[in-house]
Formats: structure tokens, sequence, C-alpha cells
């Protein structure tokens, strides 16, 4: 049973007169947005006011002019990215940038299976054979100090665009931006991989092209695509891209773009602007499929083809090695939950090592039977004499520093708090296993690790008004760091009900307030029939729900979306 968890109410008292919804807020009290600047700022955002200098981060002028001295000497240039969405749209961004200086660079993404996540030696031996002397990594690079190091012995410098978490020794890279570099000096630390690239992209724009950096917004679709993807905090400078790149992402002007939502039937335009799910559950997975199925450069190449024929081809395959993931995915899925359930059922970490298990699906399945199982869950596959994987968290536990304190077992490492990924040999497998337990059990003792729902309030039937729903309006993009808004409402009476959708799946509820004037407030439970079918007409009910707006055909009404209902405990 998930646990609710009620958030202690602040104090609104120094919000004097800001004119805003009360239960809104609090809220936003809540969220330590408490002046009436911060305020303006998250529920009014502006590009021009909330974006910074990128010329704030310490290295980016090192690295802008190195960029400069290659479009003089006219010396190949290469481009390293990862090969995820984050990855992808961080490796177009700084493309189109380089394109429009007149570097034409040289795109390497590397093979997820053959060659794994980051810079490889075997990746720079080719570029040096191809006569590079620059390579700019994007999402990734910032723990790839052999790799820097071989190409410095082979004359090529090399600048590091990434975000992820900062080891104790750092490569010996010309320039690294990364915003959590102790002396980055860069004020916002949370940006996507690709977030870090289109600050690159406007200094190089600043100092080189200023003529042309308007253009910049026109990025913006692919930043908020790489942003969400990459779950980062929305908030922040983060709030902002993703927030004005969802309408860039409406009227996109990529056909690549526009054929996946064509061949996926994701409506996406400019009367349907997307929102941060419709990225999460639709846009990003079809793009990472190809990388976890195939090779990003799939990907890759859809996403900057003009041709619309060319454009509508490749996004079948894609469409195609989707639907190829989800079934692998299921698969690997089930085999992992039966290990859980029988082999790991007593332990706080889930340490799946497979054979067969493909290395494309690993962080997907690790995430599913992280969130199924509320723990830590690594899904590996075993070579012939490594074994590679990927690893999801739960908030308790920072996975990236403890497998950090691990990191002599390992011969790569790389991510985040809660999403990271390795390389170990077999030889080590065991040991790193037992050491990675050991450390998880000792941070787990004692604590309650049992899922729960954050509640942000709880609110009456008097509260729910047309003002409340705009107002949260305001608060989207929700996601990671900026979560929408989870309210808790008592003794509402069941007044009627029935199923909906394909398979009678969702639950379609009218709930009629039992405090108060009488009002009577829609609900829908997605996927909720299952767990609630036994729910039936003046059952007296208390219900967690995110309060929402639902526009059809130009009627507007409000509606709750329900999380999850029990008995009411005081009738």
């Amino acid at each position: 049973m998930v646990k609710w968890k009620l958030k202690e109410k602040v104090n609104i008292d120094s919000a004097g007169t800001i004119d805003l919804h009360p239960v809104a807020l609090q809220l936003l009290f809540q969220r330590g947005i408490d002046t009436l600047e911060g305020i303006n700022r998250f529920v009014f955002p502006d590009y021009e006011r909330d974006i910074l200098d990128p010329f704030l981060f310490s290295q980016m002028k090192k690295a802008v002019e190195r960029v400069q001295q290659a479009k003089e000497n006219g010396k190949p240039v290469a481009i390293f990215g990862d090969y995820d969405a984050d990855g992808i749209t961080s490796v177009i961004i700084l493309e189109e940038v380089l394109n429009d200086l007149g570097i034409n660079p040289i795109v390497y993404i590397p093979d997820k299976k053959s060659e794994g996540y980051g810079m490889n030696e075997r990746a720079v031996e080719e570029l040096a054979r191809r006569k590079v002397k620059l390579i700019i990594t994007v999402d990734c690079g910032i723990t790839n100090i052999n790799e820097v190091e071989k190409a410095n012995q082979k004359g090529i410098d090399v600048i590091i665009i990434d975000h992820h978490h900062v080891p104790a020794n750092l490569p010996g890279a010309l320039a690294i931006i990364n915003p959590r570099l102790s002396d980055s000096s860069y004020p916002f630390r949370e940006l996507a991989g690709v977030g870090v690239a289109f600050k690159v992209a406007q200094a190089l724009y600043q100092m080189l092209l200023p003529g042309k950096i308007e253009q910049t917004k026109w990025m913006l679709d692919l930043v908020a695509i790489g942003t969400v993807a990459d779950c980062v905090p929305l908030v922040g400078e983060n709030r902002t891209v993703v927030k004005y790149g969802l309408i860039v992402l409406s009227k996109t002007r990529r056909m690549g773009l526009r054929e996946l939502f064509a061949v996926g039937r994701i409506a996406v335009d400019e009367s349907n602007p997307p929102d941060t799910r419709k990225i999460s559950f639709q846009i990003a997975p079809r793009i990472n499929a190809a990388g976890r199925m195939d090779h990003a450069n799939v990907a890759y190449h859809l996403l900057i083809e003009k041709d619309q024929v060319k454009a509508r081809t490749r996004a079948l395959e894609i469409e195609a090695t989707n639907q190829k993931r989800q079934q692998v995915t299921d698969r690997v899925a089930e085999e992992v939950r039966i290990l859980a359930n029988t082999i790991f059922k007593d332990k706080k970490l889930i340490f799946a090592v497979g054979e067969h298990f493909p290395i494309g699906v690993a962080g997907l399945v690790a995430g599913k039977i992280a969130e199924e199982f509320n723990k830590p869950t690594a899904v590996l596959q075993k070579g012939e004499k490594e074994s590679t994987g990927s690893f999801r968290s739960i908030p308790q536990i920072n996975i990236i520093e403890t497998i950090e304190s691990l990191g002599r077992w390992l011969l790569k490492y790389g991510g985040h708090s809660q999403a990271a990924g390795i390389t170990v040999t077999n030889k080590n497998l065991e040991k790193f296993y037992e050491g990675l337990n050991k450390l998880i059990e000792k941070e787990l003792e004692g604590k309650e690790i049992s899922p729960e729902v954050e509640i942000d309030a709880e609110i009456t039937p008097a509260d729910v008004d047309f003002e409340l729903a705009e107002t949260l309006e305001k608060f989207a993009p929700f996601g990671e760091g900026n979560p929408e808004p989870v309210f808790l409402m008592k003794n509402l009476t069941v007044d009627k009900l029935k199923t909906v959708g394909n398979g009678n799946q969702h639950l379609k509820v009218y709930l009629r307030s039992t405090d108060g004037p009488p009002k009577i407030f829609e609900a829908i439970g997605f996927n909720l029939n299952e767990q609630f079918g036994h729910l039936k007409e003046n059952d007296v009910i208390d219900v967690l729900f995110n309060l929402q707006l639902d526009n059809w055909n130009g009627n507007k009404k409000i509606q709750l979306k329900l999380i999850d209902l029990r008995p009411a405990i005081n009738k």
C-alpha cells in the first residue's frame, strides 16, 4: 500500500499583497519561491531576462577561441556525442552552429553495444586517421582521462562539453565546459547535456556570428527534448528553455520531427502544443530507441533530414524499432522481475546479470524494476571478459557517488545521482557487487523506504475554482524538480462512475462534496480500473489528484486526475 505523506503547511503571512490564489501561493512558498521577484520569475518566465550569459563559464572564452582557430586554419573538427536523446540533440545543435561558421564537422556517435558510453581509444584512432585536430565531446567526456590523453598524444585538442558528475581526477582537455566543475563559475548547475551545448552555441554566435544569434531560439525544440529526456530538474534556466522550447516544438521547422509526429500519431502542432509528458513518453523514447536497438545514427539522420520523403522513410524505421524495443524491454523486465522476487527478495539491491540481456534496454528495465520494487537496481549484460550495464536508484541512494567509491573495481563509469552506467571486468564483478551491496545495506539501515506519495496540500471543495486551475497551468512545465502539485480532498461521495478507454482500463468518477455548498467534480483515473474496480456509488472516499483544466472543442472544465484513493477515514 502506498503511503500518503502530507507536506507541512508553511506560513505565507510574509507574502503581503501578492495577488495570487492562496493555495497557489502556499505551493510556491513550500518550494522555496517566497519573494515577489522569485514568484514573478517562476509564474511569468521571460526568455530575455532569465537566460544566463554563456561566458559565465570560466573556460568558455578559451573554447570559443579554439573553435575560431579551427575556422581560420581549416583543420578538421569532430563532434563526439552520446547515443541517447540528450546526446543526439546536443550533437545537432553544435553541428548547426559549426556549419554556420563554415566548419563542416565530422559527427561521431559511438555504437552502444560495441563501444559503450563515452569516448573510446578506437574512436580516437579513427578520428586521428581522418586528420582531425579538434574533438568536441557533447554529453560525455568528463571521465575519459585515458582517451583524452591519447588524443593529446596524437596532436588532437579536446574540448569537453558535459554535465555529468565530476570525478576527482579530470581529463587533460584544452577546455571543459561543465556547470558542475568547482571552478565553472556558472551559477546554474543542473543543465542537461543539450543545455550545456546550447550555451556553447550561444557563445559561438555571440562572439563569432552576432548577426545570427536570434536563430538560436529555433534550436529550443531540441533543447526541450534533450532536457526533458534526461530528467534534469525543471527549475531555473532549464524551466525557461523547456517552456519556450515547447512553443518552438509546436511549430518546429525540422522535417524529421514533423514526420516522426505523423508516423507515430503524436498530436503536436500549433493547435496542440506539447507538454513534457508528450516528450517523456512519446517523443524521447522513439529517439532513444535507435541507440538502444540499432545505432543512434538512425535518429540523428532523421532529425537532420530536410527531404520529406526520406524523412518519412526514416521515421517509419524508427517507429518499427521503437515497437521492437518495447517488446524486448517487456521480455527482459519479466526475467529480472523473477530474479527480484527470488534471489534478491531479501536484499536492498537488485543486481541482475545475464549474457542475453541486451545492453540497449538495460537502463529501461532497471528503471521499471527500481520503480516497481522501490530498490536500487542494476541490469548488466555479461560479455566474454567484461560486463556492461545500467543502474537506476531510489531517492535515498545517490548511486553515482556510491559507485564512484568503488571505482577501483571498474573500467568505466558515469552518470547522475539516480541513473548511472558501468563497465567492469568479469573477474571483478563479484567484488564490485559485494562492495556495492554492503554500502547500500549500510546506507538504508533503519530507513523507511516504502513507496509514498508526497501531498502538496489538503484542500476543500471550496478551494477548487477556475482561478486556481488557471494559476496552476502557469506552474508548467512539470517534471523532475518541479512536479505537478498533488492535492488531497477528503470525504467525497461517489455520485456515479463508469469505465472508459480501450479495454475499459480507465475509471471515470463523478464526486460530490459532502461539506459546504454542493459541488460535483469530474475525475479520471488512468489505468486505475483494475485497482479500484470495487468502487461503487455512494462510497465516501478520500482522493489524491492533480487539478487540471480540460479544454475540448473550446469548452473549458475543471478535472481531477486521480492518483490514489481510499475509504474516507473521518466520515
